[in-house]
């Protein structure tokens, strides 16, 4: 599902003009975004919970040439599924 379809499914359910719905997912997205950038988690009920981790810098090695490499410190965005999301998907 792109994000044009998720905004024609949610206005066609709720009523709402797709131009509204596109402000509201828009804002959402935003601001789960720039969350997430500070280093903050976002947890929606129901849903799932988006984790914030940082991964240490670490030695790893180029495949082509067997050289080792400084692989430098960074922040990954994952997500866990709440249980209702589990249960839901359950066939």
């Amino acid at each position: 599902m792109t994000l044009n379809e998720l905004i024609e499914h949610v206005a066609g359910v709720t009523g709402v003009g797709k131009d509204g719905v596109k402000k509201v997912l828009d804002a959402s997205l935003t601001t789960i975004s720039d969350k997430a950038a500070k280093g903050e988690d976002v947890a929606l009920a129901g849903f799932g919970q988006f984790k914030v981790k940082d991964t240490p810098a670490r030695q790893g090695r180029n495949p082509a040439t067997g050289e080792t490499i400084d692989i430098a410190a960074a922040r990954k965005l994952t997500f866990s599924a709440a249980k209702a999301l589990k249960d839901k998907m359950k066939v």
